[in-house]
C-alpha cells in the first residue's frame, strides 16, 4: 500500500499499482454494498468495437475458472445478495448489495467474476443473441430510442454519440480475442476503484482485496480524452407511431464544473419534478403530454441540458411553443425567491434521502474519486446548492439554451418541414 487516508467515516488506500480502495463506515446499517469499478465504458470504444464494454458486463457474470453461471447465481441468492452491473459512457460497475454478516462471501464472489472470468465461446454466443434482442427492444421502444438518436446527432462522431449497448453489426463481430485486447488495455489498476459502503471495517476490506488486485499491471497512464464538440442540428426520423417523441438541448456544465449546482437547479424549475414550469404548462394545464420533463447528462469534459416530451402530431408546435416560451422566461429573470427555494429544497431533500442507501453512498464516492479525485461530504454539497443565485440559473439557462446552440430530433409520424423551426429560437447569448 501508498497511502491511506481517512475522513471521519471515510477511508481511501492506494495499492502500490494504483488500485484505489473506498468505503464509508456506517455502524448503524445492516448492509453493505460493494462495487468494483472501471474507469472504461463506452467512450473509449473504436466505432468497429462499439458496445464492447457493455459485452464485458455481460459475460462477466457467465462463469470464471471457479465457478459456473448457476453457481455464481445460487450463491448470491444463498446470502440474499442482489447483484447487478452497469456499463456507462464514461465507466462500468459491478456491484451487490448484502447483509454484513455476508462480507466474505461477496466479497470472494465479486473478486472471481472480475478477475476470473473465463469467456467461453458457447456463452458468448448466447449472450450476443441476448444482447441483440437488447438492442431491439430499444429500437422498439421510441422513448428510449429517441435519446440515442439525439446523443447521436448532438455529439455526433465522437464517442459519446455511440450506443452503450452497441450497433447489432457491432456486437455481432465481437470475438473473444478482441474482448481479451480491450481488458487489456482498459481493465488497468490504475483504472480500477474497489468502493463499499455500509457496516464495513476498512481495514478488512482492504486486507481481502488487496491480495488479490496487488498484482495487476499499473497500465500506461490514462490518455487524455478527446473533448467532444456540440452540433447544433434538426432532424426527423419517420416511424408510424401514435406520438411524435421529442427531444432537445444544449451545452450544459460538466462533472466538475462549480456551475453544475446552478445547472441542476435550473433543471428542476424548467422540468425536474411535477411542479416544473414544463410540467404544469404542457401537461397539467394544456394536457398536451403525458410524458415532459427536462433532464441533465454530465460527463467529465462535456455535459447535455435536454428536453423530452412525446405528444400528438398536430400538437407538436404548441408544445414546442410552450417549451421556447417556458426557456425564455426563465432566461429573462422570471424566478421568485419563493420558486428558487422550492427547486434547492426539492434537491437537497433527494439528496439526503439517498443517503439512506448504502448502494447510493458506494456509487457517490467511487464517483467522486473518479471525477474530484476525493471525497465531498453531503455538508458540502448541501451548502454548494443553498448558494445558488437567481443570477447564476439564469446564467445556466442562457448558455444552454443560446442561438445557434440547440439541437432536436423527432421520432414519429411528422416531418422536418411540419415542424416550426422558430421556437428553437430562444434568448441565450
Amino acid at each position: 500500500m501508498l497511502w491511506v487516508k481517512a475522513w471521519m467515516m471515510h477511508r481511501k488506500t492506494v495499492l502500490k499499482n494504483g488500485v484505489r480502495i473506498l468505503s464509508e463506515k456506517l455502524d448503524h446499517y445492516r448492509s453493505i454494498s460493494i462495487g468494483i469499478w472501471v474507469n472504461a465504458g463506452s467512450r473509449e470504444e473504436q466505432p468497429v468495437e462499439n458496445g464492447i464494454s457493455h459485452f464485458i458486463e455481460h459475460m462477466i457474470f457467465k462463469g470464471t475458472r471457479n465457478r459456473n453461471s448457476l453457481q455464481i447465481a445460487k450463491q448470491l441468492d444463498v446470502i440474499g445478495g442482489l447483484s447487478n452491473a452497469f456499463t456507462g459512457k464514461e465507466y462500468t460497475c459491478f456491484h451487490s448489495k448484502v447483509l454484513d454478516r455476508h462480507f466474505n462471501t461477496l466479497a470472494d464472489i465479486l473478486s472471481d467474476i472480475f478477475l476470473n472470468s473465463v469467456f467461453d465461446p458457447r456463452d458468448m454466443e448466447k449472450e450476443r443473441q441476448v444482447i441483440l434482442q437488447e438492442i431491439s427492444m430499444v429500437e422498439d421502444s421510441p422513448d428510449e430510442n429517441i435519446y440515442e438518436l439525439f446523443n447521436h446527432l448532438y455529439w455526433m462522431d465522437h464517442p459519446l454519440g455511440m450506443s452503450t449497448l452497441g450497433t447489432g453489426e457491432t456486437v455481432s463481430m465481437l470475438g473473444k480475442e478482441t474482448i481479451g485486447d480491450y481488458i487489456g488495455r482498459f481493465y488497468t489498476a490504475d483504472r480500477i476503484v474497489i468502493a463499499a459502503a455500509g457496516n464495513i471495517d476498512h481495514d478488512a476490506l482492504v486486507g481481502f482485496f488487496q491480495p488479490l488486485f496487488e498484482g495487476l499491471e499499473p497500465g500506461n497512464g490514462q490518455k487524455a480524452l478527446d473533448k467532444p464538440k456540440i452540433h447544433a442540428n434538426v432532424k426527423s426520423q419517420w416511424k408510424e407511431l401514435e406520438q411524435v417523441h421529442i427531444c432537445l438541448g444544449g451545452a450544459a456544465p460538466h462533472l466538475s464544473s462549480k456551475k453544475r449546482f446552478a445547472g441542476a437547479v435550473f433543471n428542476t424549475l424548467l422540468g425536474g419534478n411535477m411542479s416544473s414550469r414544463l410540467f404544469q404548462e404542457i401537461r397539467e394545464k394544456r394536457g398536451l403530454a403525458y410524458s415532459v420533463y427536462s433532464f441533465i447528462s454530465a460527463y467529465v469534459d462535456a455535459g447535455l441540458m435536454g428536453i423530452y416530451v412525446a405528444t400528438d402530431p398536430q400538437q407538436v408546435n404548441e408544445a414546442l411553443e410552450v417549451i421556447q416560451q417556458e426557456v425564455i422566461a426563465l432566461q429573462n429573470g422570471d424566478i421568485s425567491r419563493a420558486d428558487l427555494d422550492a427547486a434547492r429544497d426539492h434537491l437537497i431533500g433527494g439528496v439526503l434521502l439517498s443517503a439512506e442507501s448504502t448502494d447510493t453512498r458506494m456509487m457517490r464516492i467511487a464517483k467522486n474519486e473518479y471525477v474530484l479525485g476525493k471525497y465531498m461530504s453531503y455538508e458540502e454539497l448541501v451548502s454548494d446548492l443553498e448558494k445558488v443565485t437567481v443570477e447564476e440559473v439564469v446564467h445556466m439557462a442562457k448558455q444552454a439554451f443560446k442561438e445557434d446552440g440547440v439541437s432536436m430530433v423527432t421520432l414519429g409520424p411528422i416531418k422536418k418541414e411540419d415542424l416550426d423551426l422558430g421556437c428553437l429560437q430562444f434568448a441565450g447569448n
